[in-house]
């Protein structure tokens, strides 16, 4: 009887050790598992088949990136050229099927040859150009965004319908990106563990010098490591350009550094020598889980980069302590129970434990904001880095506060695919309404049709969604704004000199219509030459330098157009004592800086958009919809040109 005692106590001691040592020798298994724990608890939404299957797209393209680079981290490399060589892949099978009449499945090939010969280049300037892994890549990482922009000349290009296929479901239900992933998985763990150029990887990862007096044909081995990293990042951006049913110029920026975080959170380390498909997996999965997390339990925007840095920092610490005590746990003696093994083994759980409550006590306080109402509506914006938006956003929760309604918004950070995941996550949390302000209309289509399917009305903010239903648009006309803002600046220069065009992001429509505008306008004055145009990124800093390095080619230019206020600033800074005065400057989206410098002076005219405006409207539209009201189709706001005579009635 004792004996069987002992044999149950033993078995259940076991059995305990055992789950202890995976999550204790698995650092990064530990933190996902803390994750899904955390989130389950603080969203009734998270542990949903929709919501999971939705984590498992939204870390797909990511994975995808991370297996490549394992191949280069476990070499003791690096590659910061994924994220582009991925947007320049899908931009060369668009291309050459849908412009140059190519059959879809050469292009296909000559997309993933693009990876491929991205990678060698990478290897050959490592290997036989003697370039640090860090500046061989950063290079291309250059030189691949600027061959995407080139192809495509700055616009989304359509995808090809058979190949789009790749961001569909199986069965209405089975994501294909996760069938992806998961065959992309298998195949980085076949090759690190079972190839002979797997092998070879760790031997130059631990020891390239042992590895190269071994036998090792080490220069050779890293073309290949480089190649595959190629091959996995054009896999990549063929899922996520199948994802957004288009091929984006400025698709997949920095995901380089998500695939890099996804590999070390793994367990890999940046010397070599350690990593594996498994532990890279997870990685990829702490970042869709967090991500789709703070969407659900509406942590803001703001705070969201704050608590994923943190747990990514939580989730590497982790594995740290864990090789520190020993690079792994061997079975505990008897006497140690379940707990290991004296002060190690109550130092691992207490590490865990304080894991554990700053994920909870974080994501709880700063999700707190949650009125917790019946009416829930989700915005998502696509930059809160731009003074413009974040009056929108300001005016949408000034009206959801009025109207009490709990409003989430969230950052698209400029990226297509970023927002995509956003709409899936206010799809699968079922929201009221969604507004949405696009990236790029063409891409938040797919995401749209799918809010659609599950009978949410979306209204689409300050530009259109593209093959998608919208209860109504609520948006200025920016391409008559373009328009205005031509009239504005050639009358003040009396339809005679010399200007300059600052242009927004390449690729995203307010670019692209704010331009087109302006073109137009400007055929009315032929007396006026644009001496050059140049992108500045809708951004304050690059404003100021891009107009600085214009000034040294064109010292006699007398007006200068910028697409938004931000850049329109960074000129003034640039031509200091001449704005104002023998050069004028004309900016778009009346952002409160922006008339500021109109009173001033130094800034000739901005073409207000009532960005406050703009969200209200919204945000009383996707309330009225979701109430099942009748709204109009589309409710246009009021550009107008504000200059020194009118300023005071919009401050």
């Amino acid at each position: 009887m004792a004996t069987t005692d002992t044999l149950k106590t033993n078995t259940t001691a076991s059995a305990a050790s055992t789950v202890r040592r995976v999550l204790l020798d698995n650092g990064a298994l530990s933190a996902l598992v803390v994750l899904v724990v955390a989130m389950s608890l603080l969203s009734g939404d998270f542990l949903t088949t929709q919501n999971l299957l939705n984590v498992g797209v939204q870390a797909a393209v990511t994975a995808i990136l991370a297996f490549g680079v394992t191949f280069v981290i476990v070499s003791a490399g690096i590659d910061l050229s994924v994220g582009s060589v991925a947007a320049l892949s899908a931009t060369v099978l668009a291309w050459t099927a849908t412009s140059e009449g190519v059959p879809v499945w050469i292009a296909v090939i000559l997309a993933v040859g693009t990876g491929i010969a991205c990678g060698l280049v990478n290897g050959a300037l490592v290997s036989y150009g003697k370039l640090p892994p860090f500046i061989a890549t950063l290079a291309m990482l250059s030189i691949g965004r600027g061959l995407s922009l080139v192809i495509s000349q700055g616009s989304p290009i359509a995808f090809p319908e058979s190949v789009s296929v790749l961001g569909d479901t199986l069965g209405g239900w089975l994501p294909v990106p996760v069938l992806v992933m998961v065959v992309m998985g298998l195949v980085t763990a076949l090759v690190l563990g079972r190839t002979y150029i797997g092998r070879s990887m760790y031997a130059i990862g631990g020891n390239e010098e042992a590895a190269r007096l071994s036998g090792l044909r080490v220069k050779r081995q890293k073309l290949v490591v480089y190649a595959l990293s190629g091959l996995f990042a054009a896999v990549a951006g063929i899922v996520l350009a199948s994802r957004l049913v288009s091929a984006q110029p400025q698709a997949a920026q920095g995901y380089e550094l998500d695939a890099i975080a996804a590999v070390v959170i793994g367990g890999a380390s940046l010397a070599g020598g350690v990593g594996k498909a498994s532990g890279t997996l997870i990685g990829a999965l702490i970042l869709a889980v967090l991500r789709n997390g703070l969407n659900l339990m509406s942590v803001s925007a703001f705070w969201q980069q704050v608590v994923i840095g943190v747990v990514i920092a939580l989730a590497v610490l982790l594995d740290t302590l864990r090789r520190r005590a020993g690079g792994g746990s061997a079975a505990p003696a008897a006497s140690s129970g379940v707990y290991g093994n004296g002060r190690k083994g109550a130092a691992k759980l207490a590490v865990t434990a304080v894991c554990v409550a700053a994920v909870v006590a974080a994501v709880s306080f700063f999700g707190s904001g949650s009125s917790g109402t019946t009416t829930k509506v989700g915005m998502s914006l696509s930059t809160l880095n731009n003074p413009f938006f974040v009056q929108m956003k300001a005016g949408a929760q000034a009206e959801a506060e009025k109207a009490g309604i709990d409003l989430t918004v969230t950052d698209a950070q400029n990226d297509a695919s970023q927002q995509a995941n956003q709409l899936q996550n206010f799809t699968g949390e079922g929201v009221a309404s969604v507004i949405v302000n696009p990236v790029d209309s063409d891409a938040a289509g797919p995401a749209v049709r799918a809010a659609n399917k599950a009978g949410i009305p979306v209204v689409a903010a300050d530009r259109g969604v593209n093959k998608a239903d919208t209860a109504t648009l609520v948006a200025s006309d920016n391409v008559a704004g373009g328009r205005l803002a031509a009239k504005a600046l050639a009358d003040k220069l009396g339809g005679k000199g010399e200007i300059v065009v600052l242009q927004g992001t390449a690729g995203t429509s307010a670019s692209r219509e704010r331009g087109k505008g302006f073109a137009d306008g400007l055929k009315a004055y032929p007396g006026i030459k644009v001496a050059a145009s140049q992108p500045a990124d809708f951004d304050r800093t690059k404003g100021l330098d891009v107009m600085t390095n214009l000034l040294q080619s064109h010292p006699g230019i007398t007006g200068v157009f910028a697409e938004n206020d931000e850049m329109a600033l960074g000129a003034v800074k640039a031509l200091g004592s001449k704005a104002g005065k023998s050069v004028h400057v004309v900016g778009f989206d009346g952002t409160p800086d922006g008339l500021k410098a109109v009173g001033a002076g130094t800034l000739y005219a901005s073409v207000a958009q009532q960005p406050k405006e703009l969200g209200r409207i919204a945000v009383r539209n996707a309330v009225g919809a979701a109430r099942g009201k009748t709204v109009d189709s589309v409710v246009k706001v009021p550009v107008k040109v504000v200059t020194k005579k009118n300023v005071a009635d919009f401050s």
